[in-house]
């Protein structure tokens, strides 16, 4: 048996059973995520020694009867926007230097220490996390686990390849504009962009409450259970919410006997979609059906509001950088000094008009919601494309925003939404569905995914064989 093959969710029954043990378990993961390295280049560092202790401190525990938490033993990746303890957070920038303190956790790493969690390393991401496919100037490229040569997505792409390949089951993520769904989708693994503030976030992200931050996993069960440690509140984020009602855990448990679902193909006739993803997300709406949910093909009542999200987008972007010197500045990526720049020129009332969008959009989404509890979407038109660059070969598109028009729409509403693996492509790469929920319903969007997992209609396709 391959550890690095088991959920936490297993993780943690064998060692509840004495079956194995943290620091196996750590250890085979470090060892599998030295091995993915030189090809997929999924992480910025690992923090082995760290790992290795906090492993033996919770075998320990485990020996006693007495695990700190709900996730005591089982390995975590960080992705390298989140603070952790004790390790420069680089951000994917030459900009940021290695030097400081490096005090404090990030609110999520916190609540996971405190749990128990062994923290691998930090995992790679495009610079400052601004686009939608993971390559730096610091970092290089990360790449695909399936194909070498296509791209893991972005920005969590490090994270993505890292829980698909088996070196770790739980990651944190952020989601800016669909940076846990894009690499997850690419990858073939779950993700989550939880309600913004359930996961409480410090530092603020520079695009303001576009960001969210949320779980990279094996399944829906791992999602719930990590949801369940990390959506807890933190006095340094004031938009935190309050705790949850109940466990996520728990509520994995109703399935979608009931549901209405609202299944969009294309939003309304808005994105084209190849024929290979359309197919495999219909058969997974078509296996909600079978589970007793109530699908409808309906599409949600909105025009692309990509020109409100660039305006929000790149002026955080430039915010993020007014301070940098010209030398400092010729270090960014060539792409996100040109939206920098772009977002500088923004005048105080565009961005204003831009949060009119946003307003708007949330609130057609609210009216929608009330006819549907759920909405069931591609997560993305295609699969993963060539890597290293930001858009396909042949786009006609400048921008990621162009081949991801069914992600960045619900960060403007800041609603939770969800990518499943559903299947692949003629070429064996992975295929997402996404699922989306009124805001503070979680609860319904991890249902309806574990659900297909619970049916075998969600799994993540099998990945090549790991490097020698």
């Amino acid at each position: 048996m391959q550890l690095t093959d088991l959920t936490a969710g297993r993780l943690l029954d064998g060692y509840r059973k004495g079956e194995f043990s943290p620091v196996e378990v750590t250890g085979q993961a470090l060892e599998r995520a030295r091995r993915i390295q030189p090809e997929v280049n999924a992480f910025v560092r690992l923090t082995e020694e760290d790992a290795l202790a906090r492993a033996r401190e919770s075998e320990a525990r485990w020996r006693r009867g007495e695990p700190a938490g709900l996730v005591d033993g089982v390995p975590v990746t960080v992705k390298d926007i989140l603070l952790l303890r004790g390790h420069p957070t680089l951000r994917g920038s030459r900009t940021v230097s290695e030097r400081g303190g490096w005090e404090e956790d990030a609110p999520p790493v916190a609540r996971l220490r405190e749990h128990g969690a062994v923290f691998l390393g930090k995992t790679t991401t495009p610079e400052y996390g601004w686009k939608g496919v993971t390559d730096s100037p610091l970092t290089g490229i990360t790449r695909n686990p399936h194909d070498r040569t296509r791209t893991a997505g972005g920005s969590s792409g490090g994270s993505g390849a890292a829980v698909a390949l088996g070196a770790g089951p739980l990651s944190l993520g952020t989601d800016g504009g669909g940076s846990i769904r894009i690499p997850a989708a690419f990858c073939g693994i779950f993700g989550l962009k939880p309600t913004y503030g359930r996961v409480p976030l410090y530092p603020a992200s520079a695009f303001g409450t576009l960001s969210h931050t949320g779980p990279m996993t094996r399944d829906a069960a791992d999602a719930a259970l990590l949801l369940d440690v990390i959506g807890a509140p933190d006095p340094r984020d004031w938009s935190a919410l309050p705790a949850a009602p109940g466990s996520f855990t728990e509520a994995l448990r109703s399935g979608v006997h009931g549901l209405r679902v609202a299944y969009s193909p294309s939003l309304g006739g808005q994105v084209a979609v190849r024929p290979a993803v359309a197919a495999a997300v219909r058969r997974a709406v078509a296996a909600l059906a079978d589970l007793g949910a109530y699908v409808v093909e309906a599409d949600p009542d909105f025009t692309d509001p990509v020109d409100a999200f660039h305006t929000l987008w790149f002026s955080g972007a430039a915010r993020l950088t007014e301070s940098f010197s010209p030398h400092r500045r010729q270090l960014l990526d060539p792409g996100l000094r040109e939206i920098c720049a772009q977002g500088a020129r923004t005048s105080a009332l565009e961005y204003l008009a831009a949060v009119d969008v946003r307003m708007n959009l949330g609130r057609r989404m609210g009216r929608f919601h009330e006819r549907y509890d759920l909405l069931v979407t591609p997560t993305l038109p295609v699969t993963a494309f060539e890597a290293g660059v930001e858009v396909p070969a042949g786009s006609v598109f400048r921008r990621w925003t162009g081949w991801t028009p069914f992600t960045y729409p619900f960060n403007l509403t800041q609603q939770p939404a969800a990518t499943v693996p559903v299947g692949t492509d003629g070429d064996g790469l992975p295929v997402g569905m996404q699922i989306v929920a009124a805001r503070h319903r979680d609860d319904l969007v991890l249902r309806a995914a574990h659900a297909l997992y619970e049916a075998e209609a969600a799994s993540a396709p099998p990945a090549p064989p790991v490097a020698a």
